[in-house]
């Protein structure tokens, strides 16, 4: 079984751009709108394995009001990135015009963590 998370965004090609940055991804699938200002779908991929997939969303949350409120509706949780470095890069990508709901500390569970709520309202909590 094959298991794909899918996020939809307002600005999906400066996402797919971000969380490439993020996460060392590149973009393996894609299918853009007929005015070419978005994606209908778009897959990520780290070191050939499917990572994310997201497309642009129809009716975008209020990024401000989820900010402001610190929402988390659902949290995607990437761990096993490897080093700190890792980490540090994608905190310092995704945090960028997002909010930090944990900074990057250590947890009982993980030595080297953060959760972050990026600028399009998707939650990221990362670790080593």
């Amino acid at each position: 079984m094959k298991n794909y998370t899918q996020v939809y965004v307002k600005n999906s090609y400066e996402a797919a751009e971000i969380y490439c940055k993020a996460f060392g991804a590149e973009i393996t699938r894609e299918f853009k709108n007929a005015e070419d200002t978005a994606y209908e779908h778009c897959e990520l991929s780290v070191n050939g394995e499917g990572f994310l997939a997201l497309a642009e969303a129809k009716n975008p949350c209020d990024i401000e009001v989820v900010h402001k409120n610190k929402w988390e509706t659902m949290t995607f949780n990437v761990f096993e990135m490897g080093t700190e470095a890792a980490v540090h890069q994608a905190f310092q990508v995704l945090s960028e015009g997002g909010v930090v709901l944990e900074p990057i500390g250590e947890l009982p569970w993980s030595s080297c963590c953060a959760t972050v709520i990026d600028k399009f309202g998707v939650c990221w909590w990362i670790s080593i």
